[in-house]
């Protein structure tokens, strides 16, 4: 599989930047399980010379009958591309996850458990009940 990089974008360990031009069924099928997985917009180059941008959110794999959906990001019609007709995906949307670990996601999550925690006591006791 083909894969270019535009270095001045993106961080280090993301897909950011990236375009996947595969040259079988199987690494088509890991370049849609990574756009699957990417959380930012990509460009899905059709073999007709059609590009659309947008969030792929969901992906079927079945032989010749797999497809992949899209939310364009100029349309509100959901697009469903058969695999036969991509001839390539570009990871070109900003990777809104690139630096951002799980441990700081709990981290935050559990602050704001917390601050719930402390506002419905604070509520409690303003009415008595505590």
């Amino acid at each position: 599989m083909t894969d270019t990089k535009n270095h001045s974008k993106g961080a280090v360990g993301s897909i950011e930047g990236r375009v996947f031009q595969p040259a079988s069924f199987a690494e088509l099928a890991e370049a849609v399980e990574l756009a699957f997985d990417y959380r930012g917009d990509v460009t899905v180059s059709l073999k007709s010379g059609e590009s659309l941008f947008g969030y792929l959110f969901n992906r079927q794999v079945s032989g010749p009958e797999s497809y992949l959906e899209l939310f364009p990001s100029d349309s509100a019609e959901v697009r469903r591309i058969r695999y036969d007709q991509i001839a390539a995906i570009a990871f070109t949307g900003e990777d809104t996850a690139t630096g951002k670990s799980w441990e700081a996601w709990i981290a935050k999550k559990d602050s704001e458990r917390r601050a719930e925690i402390d506002r419905i006591a604070a509520e409690a006791k303003t009415r008595g009940i505590l």
